[in-house]
């Protein structure tokens, strides 16, 4: 079994930002998560996924490696074997456009028994085969041991009641799931649901029963609601949905005796998946190339004929190239288009061993190897791929050629770093050949998010997605576990956040 000193309880908070943590924290609206940076180790500027949204970001999370190796690409992204899109829930209105059945189905239960790589452990498997006791409350990614029966309740059970087929059986995750009105492990006093809002208040409750019965070694337990209110008030807003948080979170730790009592028995991980920039206008993405390209619309009869297939994921996007019947896309003419799009920042791509146009039109890695990463910003391209030629801030190494001004980066010590974009080049790496990755991968400049199937943008308050700094940097702290200084590494990133679980329980990584 598992041998912990402590319980480990990880917290995360959904779009958090550091510098509104500080500035909730200053105006005494946060004094439990004040009380915890006192006691901990900060790493202020943990850099999220690429695309920093929260179904990769949670899966880089709890498995501590990237999209070409979790298999999690988007918030919506293009099913190569199926010929559909798979839509984890951009907006309501997005789900209403592919079917909200299946797209529920898609959330909640193929992206993690169908989607999520089944060769890439969880820390909640991992922690189960040890004997330890897991628990998780509302977060996508909670693929465990455990087997638990469907137990649909309030408005949700109402909404599906007609279509009941679809949700009766099992799923698997850790030994206690709630997942709002889709799952629960055991009765609790708590009100189910899965309106954003109102969501940290159920997890809070959840918690609180388990601790007060000590039916848990490890806890994820999961905040989302500032997401929610940063998407609809902006990212400068959210002081409130930070004290709000802070207040559901001073709840569970009322049920433990309080925070000192807390931390006698239990260490604490407290992470955001991504940060939020504010976003003023919409980019219809598909709507654009439509001009030039059939593109593949929702539930279409016909997915043969579709020329592209455009997958938005907030400020970020995956196109893809279709075989379809008739006159196929020219990749080099869609990759020029999308440099010319006004609030396109970065363009990626995948080229094969000799420098030319790679298609993809099969799940997998494209070839045996050899690949070029490229990006293009503004008339500048870098190419890179494995090899000598460089180290990043994470040990990793690369042979680069070209501008390092397409990432805005420099060299320094044989390093490569960029302030603008943190963790480039690993970040576009692991999404250009993740399985499910689009053959164009692109990045929006501040201020634009790509206006997702439903029609729907956030414009007038806050997004993320892109590579850049404001969407990818959050925080990351260590209470009880973890390093005795930030300075450990010169760059955090969610993935070290499940190898820093396992070895808190004296478990390796691999």
């Amino acid at each position: 079994m598992a041998v912990a000193k402590k319980k480990l309880v990880l917290t995360y908070v959904d779009s958090l930002r550091t510098d509104m943590l500080q500035r909730a924290i200053a105006e005494e609206r946060a004094p439990t998560f004040g009380a915890l940076l006192e006691r901990g180790v900060l790493i202020p500027d943990c850099v999220s996924s690429f695309p920093s949204v929260t179904p990769v970001a949670c899966s880089e999370m709890v498995t501590g490696v990237g999209s070409d190796r979790h298999w999690i690409s988007g918030m919506n992204w293009y099913h190569r074997l199926e010929r559909r899109y798979v839509e984890y829930g951009s907006s309501l209105d997005a789900t209403r456009a592919f079917g909200v059945f299946r797209a529920l189905y898609d959330l909640v239960y193929n992206m993690n028994l169908a989607h999520l790589s089944p060769e890439i452990e969880t820390l909640f498997e991992r922690l189960d085969d040890a004997g330890a006791r897991t628990a998780c409350t509302p977060f996508l990614i909670y693929r465990g041991r455990h087997r638990h029966e469907v137990s649909l309740d309030g408005l949700l059970r109402r909404a599906v009641d007609a279509t009941r087929l679809k949700f009766q059986h099992h799923t698997w995750g850790p030994t206690d799931l709630f997942y709002g009105d889709l799952y629960a492990s055991r009765d609790v006093p708590c009100k189910s649901t899965s309106i954003p809002g109102v969501r940290d208040e159920y997890a809070a409750c959840c918690g609180a029963e388990l601790i007060k019965e000590d039916l848990f070694d490890f806890l994820l337990l999961s905040l989302p609601d500032n997401d929610n209110y940063s998407h609809k008030h902006g990212p400068e807003a959210s002081v409130e949905s930070i004290a709000k948080a802070d207040g559901c979170f001073a709840t569970f730790l009322e049920a433990a005796g309080g925070l000192d009592a807390f931390l006698e028995q239990h260490a604490l991980i407290l992470v955001a998946d991504h940060g939020q920039t504010a976003v003023h206008r919409g980019l219809p993405l598909a709507e654009l190339l439509g001009q030039q390209w059939s593109v593949l619309q929702p539930s279409d009869d016909r997915p043969e004929l579709a020329q592209l297939a455009v997958s938005p994921s907030g400020r970020a996007a995956h196109v893809y190239l279709l075989p379809g019947e008739g006159e196929r896309a020219d990749a080099a003419a869609v990759g020029e288009r999308l440099t010319e799009i006004e609030g396109v920042d970065l363009v990626c791509r995948l080229l094969d061993s000799n420098g030319q146009p790679l298609r993809r039109l099969e799940p997998g890695m494209p070839a045996a190897g050899g690949e070029w990463a490229v990006v293009e910003r503004r008339g500048d391209a870098l190419r890179f791929r494995p090899g000598e030629d460089v180290a990043d801030l994470r040990d990793g190494r690369w042979e680069i050629e070209g501008e390092l001004a397409a990432l805005e980066a420099v060299v320094e010590d044989g390093r490569l770093r960029s302030a603008t974009y943190p963790d480039p080049l690993a970040r576009v790496w692991s999404a250009l050949t993740a399985p499910h990755s689009g053959d164009f991968v692109v990045s929006l400049e501040p201020g634009f998010e790509a206006v997702d199937w439903g029609g729907v943008t956030h414009a007038g308050g806050g997004s993320h997605g892109a590579l850049h700094a404001g969407d990818s940097l959050g925080p990351l702290l260590f209470v009880g576990c973890g390093p005795r200084s930030a300075d450990e590494r010169a760059q955090w990133t969610l993935r070290d956040v499940a190898p820093a679980v396992l070895e808190h329980f004296g478990l390796d990584h691999e």
